[in-house]
């Protein structure tokens, strides 16, 4: 059973209705992140066949969308973390080297977007290894951070992070510490943590949760950030705050989730309403999250800082094993 470390209190009920108008969540240290691939290669999306010119569509739209993120982002002085699919290093190399050049830092997406479900730990380190090496070069500078593509770096997975020690990553933001049908496991705790492997130790930056009636609720982003009112994030913003100064809320979201304006695939059902709802208000909610005065900063960053400091700590045999208690 997980205990909860002496240094992380245990909260009140986080603000379960809107708050005032003009009210912002504080000067919270927030990590903007943006995981790069075209529009196609989504999972929502994998079951489907895509024309090599309905692939260069998207790959366009998915530079324009991330160009305005970038602009966005110079204009308020705010940095970011993107995760970039490997791929792209080749395919929109410009973009890429735009991303560093803005003083952005580059992580790793994986090479082809693929989930490490699909993967043994052979071909998964041919896939991490291939993409930090296309990235490097293409932007002159370390690759330090992976998110796997949805997340899946889960339970029968947790193997993935050992490879990513050894092959020098210094932190992973796959594991989403929630219940969901693709990803998820909830007994992780919702702040920063240390895994310790036989290679070393690997920190993990989990993605924004909200602690709320004795459940872990998903609100950093994606389709929880186009679903949800706002105030959903900006309580976990403020929840995250308040668990510790250094305790960063780590936000995702796609450059497809922008453009209102962009050739919607042919998904159906619960799919088709998960993936386009809310993208109309998706830019102006944005923007309003970059002006609510929050400390923006990398992600590699904000792991540096927090390596080697006081951190819940597992040992990652033990977590695959269903084992969570602390180290």
């Amino acid at each position: 059973m997980l205990r909860t470390p002496k240094s992380v209190p245990i909260l009140a009920p986080p603000c379960i209705s809107p708050p005032p108008v003009g009210v912002s969540s504080g000067n919270a240290l927030v990590v903007l992140s943006f995981d790069i691939e075209e529009h196609h290669r989504i999972e929502a999306a994998s079951h489907l066949s895509v024309s090599p010119e309905s692939q260069v569509y998207y790959r366009n739209r998915m530079e324009v969308s991330t160009h305005w993120l970038l602009d966005q982002l110079a204009a308020r002085d705010a940095k970011a973390t993107f995760y970039v699919v490997g791929e792209l290093a080749h395919l929109s190399r410009d973009l890429v080297k735009a991303i560093a050049r803005a003083g952005h830092e580059v992580g790793s997406h994986g090479w082809d977007h693929r989930r490490v479900l699909a993967m043994d730990p052979k071909t998964f380190r041919e896939d991490v290894r291939k993409c930090k090496d296309a990235l490097e070069q293409a932007t002159g500078k370390p690759v330090s951070g992976f998110r796997a593509p949805t997340f899946s770096i889960v339970r029968k997975t947790i193997w993935a992070l050992e490879i990513l020690a050894e092959e020098g990553y210094l932190y992973d933001s796959s594991i989403y510490p929630v219940r969901h049908d693709r990803y998820g496991i909830p007994e992780l705790p919702l702040t920063p943590f240390e895994v310790r492997t036989k290679v070393g130790p690997i920190l993990e930056l989990p993605p924004l949760t909200l602690r709320w009636l004795g459940m872990n609720l998903p609100v950093g982003g994606g389709g929880y950030f186009r679903l949800l009112p706002s105030w959903f994030m900006s309580c976990g913003i403020r929840q995250m705050s308040r668990r510790g100064v250094q305790n960063p809320a780590v936000l995702y979201f796609h450059p497809w989730e922008f453009d209102a304006q962009q050739e919607r695939l042919p998904l159906s059902g619960p799919s088709r309403f998960r993936t386009y709802t809310g993208i109309q208000t998706s830019q102006r909610r944005l923007q309003e999250l970059l002006d609510a005065g929050h400390r923006f900063e990398r992600a590699e960053d904000v792991a540096r800082d927090l390596r080697g400091g006081d951190l819940p700590r597992f040992e990652m045999e033990r977590i695959r094993e269903g084992q969570f208690t602390l180290v």
